[in-house]
């Protein structure tokens, strides 16, 4: 029983995978960090997206932080999105870090306006995402518990 619920879940975390590909979410990146999971490390790629996702939500009030000011600093705001940008590429959250592109192209232009329409971009794009990664890792912990309760 337990080696067929192991193979449906593991079809499941692939089809999800699968359809944040299509949908523009991932890029190639995040295989390479699934690449870097095995048997000895099997919570690799869950510990590296709660890092990720504690990092942006930290940046991400930064963000919403800075953007209420009456007169925002942009270079302290594109500081924080450098920071959410790179960490969004290294994870390959594709349509994150394309809309942290939007932000700091609105922040050097100085146009606030356009900055807080960037933002909300960025926050939707990262509340879709974080929950698209919740569902993967309770599918991933799962499978490492239905196989180690095979051994």
């Amino acid at each position: 029983m337990s080696q067929m619920a192991i193979a449906a879940l593991k079809t499941q975390h692939r089809n999800l995978v699968q359809t944040m590909f299509d949908e523009g979410m991932l890029d190639n990146q995040f295989n390479q960090l699934q690449d870097l999971q095995d048997s000895s490390n099997p919570n690799f790629v869950d510990e590296v997206i709660t890092l990720f996702c504690n990092d942006a939500e930290r940046i991400i009030t930064e963000l919403t932080r800075h953007l209420s000011y009456q007169n925002v600093d942009f270079s302290k705001l594109d500081s924080y999105v450098h920071q959410l940008k790179g960490s969004s590429s290294s994870i390959g959250a594709h349509r994150l870090k394309l809309a942290c592109v939007n932000l700091r192209q609105a922040s050097d232009g100085w146009n606030k306006e356009e900055c807080v329409e960037a933002f909300y971009s960025i926050r939707r794009e990262y509340c879709h995402l974080r929950t698209k990664f919740q569902v993967m890792m309770q599918i991933q912990r799962r499978i490492v518990s239905l196989e180690n309760n095979q051994q």
